[in-house]
């Protein structure tokens, strides 16, 4: 087994017009062992810019904790939020810097930038970015998050059919993956609010 599958996880991002959605499962085990099925995985760093950490549960913590860290010192220096695009930089630059001993995350950022425009994007766990204009997935499930993100995804949904729309990608595809589940937390984020709901999925 994957040291990135140890804990098992599913994060998928999805834009809609001038909003995107990010959502991820609640299950944290340990292998096949369930140990908690309220984890949160979708992380906020300020009121329009998110990331969602699969992988490793203790080094999306501490990767976290670094990230909340470098944001605070730009907010000082800078007087400003870090715009969705910066941020993924200095994701990126952090994870990269580690390469020889890596943080075992893959992260998902999800931020609205100048103008409204909806980002998202991914990298792995030494800071490679891959940026996409429509979803982007990671953790255990992503294969079959893939497969139900391509058949449902439309472009400029309103943030009640995204938020269905990602909803039913999530719950589809954490039912073919065993290492992932236990319900979802969702976040849609439009310009001026952001609605956070709790999905009820299948308990096995």
């Amino acid at each position: 087994m994957s040291i990135f599958e140890y804990n098992g996880s599913a994060v998928v991002a999805m834009v809609g017009k001038n909003c995107f959605a990010i959502a991820s499962d609640r299950r944290l085990g340990v292998q096949l062992q369930t140990v908690a099925t309220d984890f949160q995985r979708v992380f906020k760093i300020h009121d329009k810019l998110y990331i969602g950490l699969s992988g490793l549960a203790t080094d999306a913590q501490t990767l976290y904790q670094r990230l909340v860290f470098r944001h605070k010192l730009y907010q000082l220096r800078e007087e400003r939020d870090m715009k969705p695009q910066t941020f993924a930089s200095l994701v990126s630059a952090l994870l990269y810097e580690r390469r020889f001993g890596p943080y075992f995350c893959q992260p998902v950022i999800a931020g609205l930038g100048e103008d409204n425009e909806p980002f998202i994007c991914t990298m792995d766990c030494i800071g490679a970015k891959e940026l996409a204009k429509d979803f982007v997935v990671s953790g255990t499930a992503s294969e079959s998050l893939y497969g139900a993100c391509e058949s449902m995804y439309k472009p400029n949904m309103e943030p009640e059919e995204l938020f269905e729309t990602i909803s039913q990608a999530l719950l589809s595809s954490v039912d073919r993956d065993c290492l992932s589940g236990w319900g979802g937390y969702v976040m849609v984020v439009t310009p001026t609010e952001v609605q956070e709901r709790v999905l009820k999925a299948r308990m096995d």
